[in-house]
């Protein structure tokens, strides 16, 4: 795993250098928007809607839109002063019982990782808020953006998990909430006793996701049957099958055409130049045969050189 922040736990008076590593990954099948005719790759291109020029990314700046259509436009120079106290620190401010932390709160889960110099410090913590029961509520900031969070336990290790602020939830509006709906106790008694039946211990290991295995099975079966579509410019190493390469198989086939492609330019380079060297001979010594006779521009033959350049 990389890491993608390093910073520190502020406990108290302690300190422990940590690196954050995201604890998640999706694995859903990933696909390219390509064109339905030739397989070519859509690209989106950053476009002016004012002059209808395409923007490097050096120019794109933030801007906020007014009611009015205005818009408000903040540099990096705007943002660089902003206060972002807890900027490569998760500051730790209380501790509450785990049952407090409502589950809709949760936004991303990280791995944290003890700097050689804090892994006593580290190993201190963890085991005090295991035998605690509590999860210790803090503040980070992650690539510029301040969010309370919640240290927990998790196989020996420290686990961060970022929450949402608190109007970042919806309120459910739904009519059926202000009805009076009536439900018969010999209802609920049924429902209460298909839960019991149904109840067991929760394993995450005994699911799956069918319609990505699904997904899978659809794209090799195509693979399997040819049913491909290659790119106009697509290298593809000699000798192996028609298919779709991976991103090491084309770089690979890049690197032994170009390398052949070198070749080839220096073996004829060479061939040339010793097929010019007699030449240059003959017509020197047929010079030297005939001293009287008045040299003229040779426009048969041209030099090696000269030859070459045009060829480039």
């Amino acid at each position: 795993m990389r890491s993608i922040w390093a910073g520190a736990i502020s406990f108290g008076m302690v300190v422990i250098p940590v690196k954050l590593y995201a604890a998640t990954e999706q694995r859903d099948v990933a696909f390219r928007q390509v064109h339905r005719e030739d397989g070519g790759r859509i690209q989106f291109r950053r476009v002016c809607s004012v002059d209808g020029q395409e923007v490097p990314y050096s120019d794109v700046v933030k801007g906020y839109e007014l009611a009015t259509g205005d818009v408000v436009v903040l540099t990096d120079d705007d943002l660089k002063d902003l206060p972002l106290a807890t900027a490569h620190r998760i500051d730790v401010l209380h501790f509450s019982p785990s049952g407090q932390l409502d589950p809709i709160l949760a936004s991303k889960a990280y791995y944290l990782e003890p700097e050689p110099a804090g892994v006593r410090a580290y190993v201190l913590f963890r085991d005090a808020l295991e035998r605690s029961g509590r999860v210790a509520v803090a503040k980070v900031a992650i690539r510029q953006r301040e969010a309370l969070a919640a240290l927990r336990v998790r196989d020996g290790v420290l686990v961060l998990e970022t929450m949402l602020w608190p109007d970042e939830i919806r309120t459910p509006d739904f009519k059926f909430l202000e009805e009076n709906i009536d439900v018969r106790s010999q209802e609920l008694r049924m429902a209460a006793s298909l839960i019991d039946t149904m109840t067991e211990d929760f394993d995450p290991t005994a699911y799956r996701d069918a319609y990505r295995e699904a997904l899978e099975s659809l794209v090799q079966a195509k693979i399997e049957g040819n049913e491909v579509v290659r790119p106009a410019g697509t290298i593809v190493s000699a000798g192996k099958p028609a298919g779709p390469a991976d991103l090491t198989e084309t770089l690979r086939a890049s690197v032994e055409a170009a390398k052949a492609n070198r070749a080839k330019d220096k073996d004829s380079g060479r061939s040339r130049g010793a097929q010019d060297k007699p030449a240059a001979a003959k017509r020197s010594r047929a010079a030297q045969a005939r001293p009287d006779t008045q040299e003229k521009p040779d426009t048969q033959a041209k030099p090696a050189s000269s030859r070459r350049k045009k060829t480039a």
